[in-house]
């Protein structure tokens, strides 16, 4: 055999092998009928099922596909549902997305909310106004409410921001208090079980609005600086057709009853790099990624 038919021999064969990598790589994807979309469990089950119906009629009627809400215990098990496929869509917390990327590195982020013409919001510090603490250096030795240690504005941001513009460290200067949603963090706070704690500041605004929680019993305290703001998750072994149906789903969002489940004004295009600035926060803290899973 001389050297060009050899060439031809292999070029042949390179082909037939790409043919089938490709045909095995389209078998592997999924097209299911029904889609499962899961909303981060920031606050009570049954409100966040609530505000989400018009979202699924929404994705019902783009996609033509039965959607089905997932609102998981925790965010610990949201990330183990992604993990293992038992959920298509997601829509995260910005750190709680950190920590599944970690378990689940072919998922992609591709939306982030939009709030005030910016893919950023705040954590609200707040404090019982009748309590004890007055400012943030007041929280020194007392109990200080986080909601769920995975969560990016109920635990990371504002511990980072206690620390950075206080120099206040959990454990050391004050007893760090899970208390699961942000909704229990704001209600404990009102209360009087903690003196003081932080979260969402949308979704503290959201409560107001809803008289879940009197403005009148609280005080602010600070706000965070801007944090990247809640990622749309889908897996990667979706059809082609359909991840794009789902990018456009969202990415072309405009109706504002859809988009209160959200609480923001629409969505813009996300990568994995807008989240790079929690991992660096986590460090900073020393908080131990594989521990928070």
């Amino acid at each position: 055999m001389n050297r060009r038919d050899v060439l031809q021999t292999l070029a042949l064969a390179l082909t037939g092998s790409l043919a089938t990598l490709s045909s095995s790589a389209w078998a592997q994807t999924r097209d299911p009928s029904r889609l499962r979309l899961a909303l981060l469990p920031d606050e009570n089950a049954e409100s966040l099922l609530q505000m989400a119906q018009p979202l699924k009629s929404h994705l019902e009627q783009r996609l033509k596909k039965e959607v089905e809400l997932i609102i998981t215990t925790d965010y610990s098990s949201m990330i183990e549902a992604v993990r293992f496929k038992r959920i298509d869509v997601a829509y995260f917390g910005g750190f709680s997305y950190v920590l599944a990327k970690s378990k689940a590195p072919d998922i992609e982020a591709f939306a982030v909310g939009v709030e005030k013409g910016a893919p950023t919001y705040n954590a609200i510090l707040i404090a019982n106004v009748d309590g004890p603490v007055k400012s943030l250096s007041d929280i020194r030795g007392k109990p200080f409410g986080f909601g769920d240690q995975a969560s990016t504005s109920s635990h990371l941001a504002p511990r980072a921001h206690l620390s950075r513009k206080a120099g206040l460290e959990g454990e050391r200067d004050y007893k760090v208090v899970h208390l699961g949603t942000h909704d229990a963090v704001a209600r404990a706070v009102q209360a009087g079980q903690v003196p003081a704690g932080a979260l969402s500041e949308a979704i503290y605004r959201s409560l107001v609005a809803r008289k879940m929680i009197d403005p009148a019993k609280i005080v602010q305290l600070d706000l965070s600086d801007p944090i990247p703001n809640y990622p749309v998750v889908m897996q990667n072994d979706l059809a082609p057709a359909l991840r794009q149906g789902i990018r456009a789903a969202f990415l072309e969002l405009t109706d504002k009853d859809v988009l209160k489940a959200f609480r923001v004004e629409g969505f813009m295009p996300t990568t994995d790099k807008a989240y790079d600035v929690l991992r660096d926060m986590a460090t900073v803290l020393h908080l131990d990624i594989a521990k928070l899973k």
